[in-house]
């Protein structure tokens, strides 16, 4: 009896050990699943948050150009977000050519958290880099025309896309068709930004060349209209850059110099399609569509390189104004490698 107790008590206790052992072994088992799960669950947060990102588009002010360059931005990041089987969500902003406004949609865009900020324009790229300070937020701005002027340049966090004006060649198309000209009309806005070097280097020329020149500034639609209107009997012709007040008043000055008879160069395609009579520069379709691609690159790979120059070069010519004139612009194919013809837009 005492060695078949024994024998029963050593076949509890082996029985005892071994459930111990199951419990540890399928403990460890659960633990390992756990971790498992979470590190996978950790991925997959990790790779959605990856292929996911929230841009901000902010538009200075609304005119042709800009909302050109918006809605190839914005067709660009729908085609790369299909092509790469991301997402993108983007929202448009504008700030009505109003710096307060513009600083107070940069406090907005910082707080919701977005991943990149594409500001269209001087004003616009200059208090989305300011919001973005502390944050370091990539700031990839659009339509520049001098960087370095507007204190956009050696900022780490942003970079974009400058459409310089090659002043000289809209001089020389000048001169190319209307070699009489006796005195030149500057219109522009005196707060913009993309006014400053272009008109500098107008001045120049044409104090090389001993042509008179008459300069007219405005800051509102009125005040540029009764600017254009003054040069009216003054001037052979008139020159805009790239000037976003101006550009804003676009048809109506087209209008006034052409049925005074006064040809208007511009810094732009879209004034030429607003009624200017030619430009010079860059296709802003094209420009809005490396921006987006330079913020996702930004986005995916974290490098902000600096600014692109866009290749201009381009000679666009409005037909009706032209016709309009009684002005022969064949001379412009001997200019560029490209010369466009457009009419007037509705």
């Amino acid at each position: 009896m005492k060695k078949f107790v024994a024998v029963l008590s050593a076949a509890a206790m082996m029985t005892s050990l071994a459930a111990c052992g199951y419990t540890a072994d399928t403990a460890n088992t659960a633990a390992s699943s756990a971790e498992t799960t979470a590190s996978a669950a950790e991925t997959t947060a990790d790779t959605a948050a990856a292929d996911s990102y929230k841009v901000a588009i902010v538009q200075q002010l609304d005119h042709a150009s800009l909302d050109e360059i918006r809605v190839a931005i914005e067709k660009e990041l729908d085609a790369k977000a299909a092509e790469k089987g991301i997402t993108i969500e983007y929202k448009d902003f504008n700030g009505q050519n109003d710096a307060t406004t513009l600083n107070q949609i940069g406090t907005q865009v910082v707080a919701d958290g977005y991943d990149a900020i594409i500001p269209i324009a001087t004003l616009a790229a200059q208090c989305m880099t300011t919001a973005a300070e502390s944050t370091k937020t990539p700031v990839i701005y659009a339509a520049i025309s001098d960087p370095a002027a507007a204190d956009l340049t050696d900022i780490d966090y942003v970079t974009g896309t400058s459409d310089a004006l090659n002043t000289q060649s809209i001089m020389d198309m000048m001169f190319a068709v209307q070699p009489d000209i006796q005195t030149v009309g500057l219109l522009y806005s005196n707060s913009e930004a993309n006014s400053t070097t272009p008109i500098a280097e107008a001045k120049a020329y044409l104090d090389a060349k001993g042509i008179a020149y008459v300069e007219k500034t405005g800051n509102t639609n009125d005040e540029i209209m009764t600017a254009a209107s003054s040069m009216v009997g003054q001037v052979d012709a008139v020159f805009t850059p790239t000037d976003n007040v101006v550009m804003a008043a676009a048809a109506a000055v087209s209008e006034t110099l052409t049925k005074g008879g006064i040809p208007f160069y511009t810094g732009a395609d879209s004034f030429v399609t607003a009624g200017a009579f030619a430009t010079c520069g860059v296709n802003y379709t094209e420009l809005g569509t490396y921006t987006a691609d330079m913020a996702l690159d930004i986005l995916e790979t974290g490098a902000v390189p600096a600014y692109h120059v866009m290749d201009g070069g381009i000679i666009t010519v409005n037909t009706e104004t032209a016709a309009a004139l009684g002005i022969d612009y064949s001379a412009f194919n001997d200019l560029a490698g490209q010369v466009v013809e457009v009419t007037t837009a509705e």
